[in-house]
C-alpha cells in the first residue's frame, strides 16, 4: 500500500511535462497512465507512448513504498487547481484498488491500472555521449524546428536531422526542411560526440526537450545510438527512438551563386510584411521588389485587396521581383536576433539565402513562390 505526501507545485511542474508526453488517445490503456514509484525519500514518475519515454524524480516524505499508475490527464488537472503552496497526500487504497488524493478539504480517488503491466523503453547501449548547453540546446531547436516537415508521408523530413559537420572547426549542426525552406544552425563539437551516427529526432521529441532545456541551467546530457536518443537534465530524463530512414544531402539544395546581396533592418521588414500580408492571409503570398535603395513589398487576393508598402535597404544589384509564403519569411525573420538580415539572391525563380549578421553558424534557404 504505497502511501506519501509531496509538495503540491513540485508534482504540479513534472506533471506538466509528463502529461504533454501521454496521447490523449490511447488503444492501450495503461498509456494514459502514469506510473508513479517510490524508492526511499525519492518519487519517480514515469510516461511513455511507446515512442517517447520521461522520467522524473521528486522529494517526497514517503510512508509506504510502492507503485501504481494512474489517469495522468487527470491528475494533473486536479493538482494544478489545488491551492499554491498545499501539500498532497496520495495514497493506494488496496480494498477499492483506487488512489486517494487528499489536500485540505479536497478529497479525491482516481481508478489505477497495476504497475507491473506498465512498459519499459529498454535502452540501447549508446557508445555516444556527450555534454550541451541547455541554452545552446534550445537555440538549435528554436533555429530549425520551425522548419520540420508536418507531412506524415515524408517521415524521414517529420524531425531535425542532428550530425557531426566536420570543417576547420567541427560543428554539432541541426538541420531541418519540409521541401519549402531549410534552416540549419552549429554549435562547437562537444567532446565525446566525434564520430557520432547522423540521427533524425522525431518532432514530439524536440518540442518535449525544448521545453525541458529552457527550464534548466544544467547542461544537457546526451547519450545516443544509431536507433535511440537519451537526453538527461538534473532529475528529468527523456528517452526516445529515432526515425529510421535516410536524411536527404541537405547541402546540395545551398544555393552557391546567389550574387544579388540584400541588407535591411530585420525589424522593421517584420513590421512591413505583417502589415501587407493582412489582405493575404488566404494566399499566403508577397512580393518583394528590390532596386537600388529600396525594398518594396506587395500583396493582393481577388478575394481580400491589395496592399503595399517599402522600406530603405542596403542593395545596389539589379533590380528583380520575388515571391514568398509570407509565414515562412516571418519564421525566419523571427530567428534573427541582430539588428541586420541578409539575403543573397540570384533571380526570381531561384531559392534565396537568408542569414543573421550577427551568426555565422545559422543559415535558411526559402523556395520562391509564384505569386
Amino acid at each position: 500500500m504505497m502511501k506519501l505526501t509531496i509538495e503540491r507545485g513540485l508534482l504540479l511542474k513534472a506533471l506538466s511535462h509528463i502529461q504533454s508526453v501521454v496521447e490523449r488517445r490511447q488503444t492501450i490503456p495503461v498509456l494514459s497512465n502514469v506510473l508513479i514509484e517510490t524508492q526511499g525519500d525519492i518519487v519517480s514518475l514515469r510516461a511513455t507512448d511507446n515512442e517517447i519515454e520521461i522520467v522524473e524524480k521528486l522529494p517526497a516524505g514517503v510512508e509506504t513504498q510502492g507503485a501504481v499508475t494512474i489517469p495522468a490527464h487527470k491528475l494533473y488537472d486536479i493538482v494544478k487547481k489545488l491551492p499554491e503552496g498545499s501539500q498532497l497526500q496520495m495514497a493506494y487504497v488496496e480494498e477499492t484498488g483506487q488512489v486517494s488524493l487528499v489536500s485540505g478539504r479536497s478529497k479525491f480517488a482516481l481508478s489505477t491500472l497495476p504497475a507491473d503491466g506498465f512498459p519499459s523503453m529498454m535502452m540501447e547501449e549508446t557508445p555516444f555521449s556527450f555534454s550541451v548547453n541547455a541554452k545552446d540546446m534550445v537555440d538549435l531547436i528554436a533555429k530549425t524546428g520551425f522548419a520540420v516537415s508536418m507531412e506524415e508521408t515524408r517521415y524521414n523530413l517529420n524531425g531535425i536531422y542532428m550530425h557531426e559537420k566536420k570543417g576547420a572547426e567541427s560543428k554539432l549542426t541541426a538541420v531541418a526542411t519540409d521541401g519549402h525552406r531549410l534552416a540549419c544552425a552549429g554549435i562547437s563539437l562537444p567532446q565525446g560526440a566525434e564520430g557520432m551516427p547522423g540521427v533524425i529526432i522525431p518532432r514530439k521529441t524536440i518540442n518535449e526537450l525544448a521545453k525541458l532545456a529552457g527550464e534548466t541551467e544544467d547542461a544537457v546530457q546526451v547519450s545516443l545510438s544509431a536507433n535511440q536518443i537519451r537526453f538527461s537534465m538534473g532529475d528529468v530524463v527523456l528517452s526516445s527512438r529515432l526515425i529510421d530512414g535516410t536524411y536527404p544531402d541537405y547541402e546540395k539544395v545551398i544555393p552557391i551563386n546567389n550574387d544579388k546581396k540584400l541588407q535591411a533592418h530585420a525589424e522593421t521588414l517584420t513590421d512591413v510584411i505583417e502589415r501587407v500580408s493582412v489582405v493575404s492571409e488566404k494566399s499566403r503570398g508577397i512580393k518583394l521588389s528590390l532596386s537600388n535603395g529600396l525594398l518594396q513589398v506587395f500583396a493582393a487576393s481577388v478575394d481580400e485587396g491589395s496592399a503595399e508598402d517599402e522600406m530603405d535597404a542596403v542593395y545596389d544589384g539589379e533590380s528583380v521581383e520575388i515571391g514568398f509564403n509570407y509565414r515562412y519569411l516571418l519564421d525566419i525573420l523571427g530567428q534573427v536576433k541582430s539588428e541586420t538580415v541578409q539575403m543573397y539572391l540570384q533571380d526570381s525563380a531561384s531559392p534565396v539565402i537568408l542569414q543573421d549578421e550577427a551568426d555565422d553558424n545559422a543559415l535558411y534557404v526559402l523556395m520562391p513562390m509564384r505569386v
